[in-house]
C-alpha cells in the first residue's frame, strides 16, 4: 500500500527530504516575517519621543535620589548651570576662526564674512602646512554630534570636501577651543589661483550653527606682513 505524503505541483508525491526542506523553508519565512514586523514596530516606537525638557529640569527631576542624581551628572558631564537657560533648544556660537601656520603670525578670520564678496579672505602659500583653530560657546542644552563640513571649489569644480565629527558639547560659560589636524596646501603651478569655499557647523539633528561662503587664494609666496614697529 502506497504511503501517503505531500504532493508536488504536478500531483506527484514528495520525498521525505523534500518535505523536510519545505517545512524548514516555511519556518524560516515565518521567522523572517516576524523579524520584519518587529523591526517595523521598533522603528515606529523609536519616533514616539516624549516632550523635550531643559537640562535644568532634568537635574531637578528625582533630585532626592542620590544615585540617580550622580548618574545624571555623569551622563551630562560638567554642565555649568549658569549657562543653562529655560530654552530646551541648544545654542552654539562660533566665536572665532583662526588659521595657524608655522613661522607665520596667527590669522584671525573676520566673522561674519561679508556676503557675496569676491575678495579673498586669506592667502596661503602653495605646499605650506596649516591648520584651523576655532572657539565656540555652548548654552541652554547639549549640542550632540557637532560636525565641521568644509567644501572647496576651483573654477566651479569641486576639489575637496572635509567632514569631521567634533563631538558632543555641554553648556558652559567658558568657550571651547578646538584645533583640526594639520593639512598641506596643494603645490605647483596648476594648484595656484583663487578658490571658493563653504564652511558649515551642523549637529546630529541637522541644525546649522554657521554657514559661510568665502574666497581664498593659493600663491607661490606668502603675502607680505606689516613690519612691527
Amino acid at each position: 500500500m502506497e504511503k501517503e505524503g505531500e504532493k508536488d505541483g504536478n500531483g506527484g508525491h514528495l520525498g521525505e527530504e523534500e518535505v523536510k526542506k519545505k517545512m524548514e523553508e516555511a519556518s524560516h519565512a515565518s521567522l523572517c516575517s516576524m523579524d520584519e514586523e518587529e523591526e517595523e514596530e521598533g522603528e515606529k516606537n523609536a519616533f514616539l519621543l516624549g516632550p523635550q525638557v531643559t537640562i535644568k529640569e532634568q537635574l531637578e527631576m528625582d533630585k532626592d535620589d542620590e544615585s540617580l542624581r550622580r548618574w545624571k551628572e555623569n551622563l551630562l558631564g560638567s554642565v555649568d548651570l549658569s549657562s543653562v537657560g529655560e530654552n530646551a533648544e541648544p545654542d552654539c556660537k562660533i566665536v572665532s576662526l583662526t588659521l595657524l601656520s608655522p613661522d607665520r603670525p596667527d590669522l584671525v578670520l573676520p566673522l561674519p564674512f561679508e556676503e557675496n564678496s569676491k575678495a579673498s579672505v586669506f592667502t596661503l602659500k602653495d605646499g605650506s602646512h596649516y591648520k584651523l583653530r576655532f572657539t565656540l560657546t555652548i548654552s541652554n542644552d547639549l549640542v550632540v554630534g557637532l560636525k565641521y563640513i568644509n567644501t572647496v571649489w576651483k573654477k566651479g569644480v569641486k576639489v575637496d570636501t572635509t567632514k569631521i565629527m567634533l563631538g558632543t558639547f555641554s553648556p558652559q560659560a567658558e568657550p571651547y577651543t578646538y584645533e583640526l589636524e594639520e593639512e598641506t596646501t596643494p603645490s605647483g603651478f596648476f594648484a595656484r589661483g583663487n578658490y571658493t569655499a563653504r564652511t558649515k557647523f551642523v549637529d546630529d539633528d541637522g541644525k546649522c550653527y554657521l554657514d559661510i561662503h568665502y574666497h581664498f587664494d593659493i600663491r607661490k609666496e606668502w603675502p607680505s606682513t606689516p613690519s612691527s614697529s
